[in-house]
């Protein structure tokens, strides 16, 4: 079985490093030159009011939270998004999981494992790898004259169980980043929920007439922060839950393949012996 690290898993492992902070400088630059822009505002002055249905300024006017936290938490859901979609794209092999797997338990009911072996090659992907690592042990205990067949079963499932569990790390990885955001993001957007409250009511406790203009930004900033907070939430919990149902899949397709190995390789042995 092959240890050599995949491209992909090294771009997964250095995801977090290089795309949190990434995303945050982005998130900052798009509040200050998007958000922010002159022509979002009533005479071009971002100090002052959005024009009126223009979201843009009004996100503008959302508080310290969202260009420092919220807008790069929104961008990093999308980020992990793509890229686990890439990962599981590429560990879905080239043919469809089902259709790989018949073709080689045909194979090794014909007899035929070098075929089955190649099949893994021209197929690729994390169900091909476990495959072939099964197969090749498959060979070796085939031979093995001092091993009775129970012994070489379980070297073959062993071998199944050793490969799934250097593949299983990269299909889930980053994925944490999705389950972190689907509960932190709803409490950063209640935080900056608070501190527009506050900036209200702040307003109307002024001596005389309330401060309307910091009253209504408050009230901006209160809503902006819910709004981004919640709709980033839902959308990491809906990835979440999105991709490990695919890494289930992906995993019921290895215990397929695998059960059918030992189990064809169980009855060739015992016609044989």
């Amino acid at each position: 079985m092959s240890s050599n690290p995949k491209p992909t898993s090294k771009f997964s492992a250095m995801f977090a490093a290089i795309v949190i902070p990434l995303v945050l400088v982005i998130g900052i630059i798009v509040y200050r030159f998007i958000l922010g822009s002159a022509s979002n505002f009533e005479g071009g002055n971002p100090e002052g009011h959005p024009l009126q249905g223009n979201y843009l300024g009004m996100m503008y006017k959302g508080g310290v939270l969202v260009p420092r936290v919220l807008i790069g938490a929104f961008l990093l859901v999308w980020t992990v998004f793509f890229e686990r979609i890439f990962t599981l794209m590429s560990a879905g092999g080239k043919a469809t999981t089902q259709h790989f797997i018949r073709k080689v338990q045909q194979y090794l009911t014909d007899g035929n494992v070098d075929s089955a072996i190649a099949e893994c090659d021209a197929q690729q992907g994390s169900v091909a790898n476990v495959v072939r690592a099964a197969l090749e042990r498959y060979k070796e205990v085939e031979k093995a004259p001092n091993m009775d067949r129970d012994q070489k079963v379980l070297s073959i499932q062993k071998e199944i169980e050793e490969a799934t569990a250097l593949e299983l790390p990269m299909l889930e990885r980053n994925l944490v980043i999705l389950a972190t955001l689907s509960s932190v993001a709803t409490l950063i957007g209640l935080l900056g929920t608070v501190f527009g409250m506050i900036r209200a009511f702040s307003a109307m406790a002024t001596t005389g007439a309330p401060d309307a203009v910091q009253l209504s930004e408050g009230i901006s900033e209160a809503l902006i922060n819910t709004a981004l907070g919640i709709s980033t939430s839902a959308f990491a919990i809906v990835f979440y839950h999105y991709f490990t149902t695919r890494i289930d899949g992906m995993t019921y397709a290895i215990d397929e393949a695998g059960s059918s190995i030992t189990k064809t390789f169980a009855a060739r042995h015992k016609l044989n012996s």
